[in-house]
């Protein structure tokens, strides 16, 4: 565990100097309070659009960070060739495998709670200068706590994104491994069409290859509840929890796949 602590803080130290993620979140912090005046347009809209942009932007610019640092955690020290001195220290391949992404993890965690604190100051400020008819004509208050549900699925799914990032980068190339990670991305959030396939297509055979690609691919639409938050719909304690537990059955699962191909892969 200790090796495992040292890789965590040595990977966030090396992304704290990259400015990738720095670019990224003030990025989403400019776009979340671009949205608030987007939303002085719109009478009576104003929270709705604050809301469902700043989860978008929190979700759109958490992706970014989890795939460009992600994709390189393993790839950058082979291109480098410090993996020789790495794996020449008293550290396993599998302590650095969980090493590497605790580390992106972390960073994770510190960009997402920077975007979800500006965006519940825009709607602190909204709230604090809107009349109480406004108020009482939202569907949901400006400060709804049912926000940080939202929050916490959008950073499972990018715990996901990481995860497979991280798969890709123990066998590919970044450039491959930034262009599968973007395509099950995609993939991911229309998987649960593939359950349905049948009333597409006809063919029995195409219609088996999607109910069976439905089950390994991760169905990442799960992890959207924005619109139920933003129009303020309660979502259920129950499916929070099962879809978190999908979540982190789905990320050992990967780390665990990699961990196999990172021990087997040779370095001569």
């Amino acid at each position: 565990m200790q090796a495992v602590r040292h890789i965590a803080v040595n990977v966030f130290r090396e992304s704290v100097r990259d400015r990738v993620p720095y670019n990224l979140v003030i990025f989403a912090i400019l776009l979340i309070s671009a949205s608030y005046l987007l939303g002085q347009l719109t009478a009576g809209q104003d929270v709705k659009i604050i809301k469902d942009l700043g989860l978008a932007a929190t979700s759109v610019f958490g992706l970014f960070i989890a795939i460009f640092i992600g994709i390189g955690l393993v790839s950058k020290e082979v291109e480098r060739r410090s993996i020789y001195s790495l794996l020449a220290k008293p550290i396993s391949r599998s302590q650095l495998i969980a090493g590497k992404y605790a580390g992106l993890v972390l960073t994770l965690v510190v960009n997402v709670i920077a975007m979800t604190a500006a965006l519940y100051i825009v709607l602190a400020v909204i709230s604090w200068n809107a009349s109480p008819e406004m108020r009482a004509a939202w569907e949901a208050p400006a400060l709804d706590p049912q926000l940080l549900k939202a929050v916490l699925l959008i950073f499972i799914e990018l715990l996901l994104i990481t995860a497979i990032a991280l798969f890709f980068s123990t066998f590919s190339s970044p450039m491959l491994s930034a262009a599968l990670t973007f395509g099950l991305y995609i993939v991911g959030h229309f998987n649960a069409d593939l359950k349905n396939f049948e009333v597409v297509v006809d063919s029995k055979p195409a219609v088996w290859l999607a109910r069976g690609l439905y089950y390994v691919l991760p169905d990442l639409s799960a992890f959207d509840v924005k619109m139920q938050v933003v129009h303020g719909l309660t979502v259920p304690a129950g499916y929070l929890l099962s879809t978190a537990a999908y979540g982190a059955g789905y990320i050992a699962a990967l780390l665990l796949v990699a961990t196999v191909i990172f021990s087997r892969r040779d370095f001569k």
